[in-house]
């Protein structure tokens, strides 16, 4: 033993503990949710910026006409059949 002990060199480095497998689990989990919600909010961003678009290029309808009076009233002591 030509060595000198000292404290770093009589004892190993002590390694962090790896992950259990549920952790790793719910890691994994986490992330695939975390894409998909941000894939599907830049999807939804997208399709409404398209709206948009489309909404503001399209010519305002016409309002529509009212019926009320225009129709003759009906003729008093006519019956009619049902």
């Amino acid at each position: 033993m030509t060595e000198t002990i000292t404290k770093d060199n009589l004892f190993r480095a002590v390694r962090p503990g790896p992950q259990s497998k549920a952790d790793l689990t719910d890691s994994a989990a986490r992330a695939i949710m975390k894409a998909e919600a941000d894939s599907r909010e830049a999807k939804t961003r997208r399709l409404r910026q398209a709206r948009l678009e489309m909404e503001a290029q399209r010519p305002e309808p016409a309002p529509a006409k009212r019926r009320g009076a225009s129709q003759p009233p009906a003729q008093a002591g006519i019956v009619r059949p049902r």
